[in-house]
């Protein structure tokens, strides 16, 4: 049976966290990396929004990133990902909108004019010091272990964090700065991380995850 098929670009913090989920889950897919200023025309046909994550399973398309998130947990969840308070799908959301806003306004200021990229900046420091203070005393948001919250928000405070990190590196956020780098530094991390060409029409399937 054909393996679902993950359409991906490796520095996107959305398809890091999709991949991040499924090399948990260890649920086997087709990897398909793709440029993004280059979007094949089998990408654009299953998903003609264009962005990615997108996972294509038979007829079903799974196109944002959390979704996949949970389709792959769903499957199979070891390392007990789902298994945090409700909260953590509030963070989560949390980080997708306000944060995640602010965020793009201070990376892609010149996008917007009328902004003012300090006052942006302020606004995604007020969710990192709230997860500061989840992180005092503990590795993890939720304890000694990540959850599905860490894995889904971790891609976008290292996104934030590299757009400036001399700067980020001398607030006061030391949890979440100590947190990041754990994530940076892990295995898990790495092995997402790993470098593929560009998926070309006539390509050789590409598994993800690598067998260990």
């Amino acid at each position: 049976m054909a393996r679902p098929i993950l359409w991906t670009f490796r520095r996107c913090p959305y398809a890091m966290r999709a991949r991040l989920a499924i090399a948990s889950a260890g649920v086997a897919v087709e990897l398909r990396e793709i440029l993004l200023r280059d979007k094949p025309e089998g990408f654009l046909a299953a998903s003609p929004k264009g962005t990615v994550p997108v996972v294509v399973e038979g007829e079903r398309v799974i196109e944002e990133s959390l979704d996949v998130m949970l389709w792959a947990l769903n499957q199979n969840d070891p390392e007990h990902w789902l298994d945090m308070p409700g909260l953590g799908f509030d963070l989560i959301e949390e980080a997708d909108g306000p944060f995640k806003q602010a965020l793009d306004r201070t990376k892609y200021a010149v996008r917007y004019p009328d902004v003012e990229i300090e006052a942006e900046r302020h606004k995604a420091g007020l969710f990192l010091v709230k997860l500061n203070a989840m992180l005092d005393g503990k590795p993890w948001l939720f304890g000694e272990a990540p959850r599905l919250a860490d894995m889904a928000i971790l891609p976008f405070v290292r996104q934030f964090a590299h757009t400036d990190l001399d700067w980020f590196t001398t607030q006061p956020w030391t949890e979440v700065a100590r947190w990041l780098e754990a994530f940076k530094s892990s295995d898990r991390f790495r092995s997402i991380m790993t470098k593929y060409p560009q998926w070309q029409p006539g390509d050789l399937p590409t598994a993800f995850p690598k067998a260990a």
